[in-house]
């Protein structure tokens, strides 16, 4: 039996934004943030390591006193997959801009190569996680 995401090889990839990890930031981010206000969600790779898994998403949302830029979230969470805390999970969310959309898209991606991540963040609507 193999453990997390590419194990086993016959499990199909699990979609940018899916897995109990990612549900758990969604709806602590939905306390915070309507889900109606947000323009892009920003998901980077989540990575595991001794039987904890950890994600980051930057969000960009419309906001009513923000004019033409979007406020920007991070947004992390930690998930316990392994052993006997299996479940237990950790979640924080901080405001951490204003900005134009472009020039999130821009600092995004620069992100991704600052951090050697091979795989720049994936851009997603508010439907990943909030259908309807």
């Amino acid at each position: 039996m193999g453990a997390g995401a590419g194990a086993g090889g016959d499990r199909p990839p699990v979609a940018p934004g899916r897995g109990p990890g990612w549900e758990k930031l969604a709806e602590a981010v939905a306390q915070r943030v309507s889900p109606t206000a947000i323009e892009t969600i920003y998901l980077f790779r989540p990575w595991k390591r001794e039987g904890r898994e950890w994600g980051t998403a930057v969000l960009a949302c419309r906001g009513p006193d923000a004019g033409d830029r979007l406020r920007v979230y991070t947004a992390r969470y930690m998930l316990i997959v392994r052993g006997k805390e299996r479940g237990q999970s950790r979640v924080e969310i901080e405001e951490t801009g204003l900005s134009p959309a472009q020039v999130i898209a821009h600092v995004m991606q620069a992100a991704a190569e600052r951090s050697g991540d091979p795989e720049p963040p994936v851009a997603v609507g508010p439907a990943v996680w909030y259908e309807g």
